[in-house]
């Protein structure tokens, strides 16, 4: 079993998904932000099922896709996992500062 670590940037990119959606509807809002983080628990038993992060090309950085999101992670070593952040399918990563 892996662990899987959220990193401070990546709770706030969660954040801030909660916060925009809730401005049309908190409910919509909740229950995203849980599907996010319960498709991010397939990691745990499954660390490599992402593809690589197509900007980076890196073996280490990865991301799984929930509906229109990207959650980026990264494999620190075989038993942890840090999401990096997570951010809406159209919006490049390098609009962020460098994720590791």
């Amino acid at each position: 079993m892996v662990a899987v670590r959220w990193t401070d940037r990546a709770e706030l990119h969660l954040h801030d998904i909660h916060t925009f959606i809730a401005q049309d509807s908190p409910h919509f809002a909740r229950l995203t932000v849980a599907n996010i983080v319960a498709k991010s628990q397939i990691l745990s038993t499954q660390p490599k099922i992402g593809r690589k992060v197509p900007e980076l090309n890196r073996e280490d950085i990865r991301e799984i896709i929930h509906k229109n999101y990207r959650i980026v992670y990264r494999l620190v070593h075989e038993t942890q996992i840090d999401i990096l952040t997570v951010v809406y399918g159209t919006i490049p990563l390098d609009r962020f500062e460098p994720l590791i």
